[in-house]
């Protein structure tokens, strides 16, 4: 489960940097960009620090798709995913911790394309 989470978070980064390169919206393109950028380096982060308690993450999706739409529907979904899958991997507060941080991750980002045009 963990490989799932960590995996689909990594993948994130790409889907995002993909619709960020696609946007014809400037407040889109540049929300976006922050979002791949910093979600990189929090998922980075948790994964170094869940392979420090638990060993080494080797469940990893072998494959992934580049989903089409709107990125707001998208980081909708990612939010719920997050949101779904926190329970199950570990109950350490500093790991749960570092989720919330991915979580207002997705939220600012929301925030962003919903509400700064």
């Amino acid at each position: 489960m963990i490989g799932e989470f960590v995996g689909q978070l990594l993948h994130a980064v790409t889907v995002a940097h993909v619709f960020h390169l696609q946007s014809q919206s400037y407040s889109q393109h540049m929300a976006l960009c922050s979002f791949y950028e910093d979600l990189q380096d929090a998922v980075d982060g948790f994964a170094e620090c869940y392979q420090s308690a638990y060993g080494l993450i080797d469940d990893y999706p072998k494959t992934l798709e580049l989903p089409e739409g709107d990125p707001t529907k998208w980081l909708d979904g990612l939010s719920q995913f997050v949101q779904e899958k926190r329970t199950g991997l570990s109950d350490d507060s500093e790991l749960q911790n570092l989720i919330d941080e991915i979580q207002g991750i997705i939220d600012r980002t929301l925030y962003k394309l919903r509400f700064l045009k």
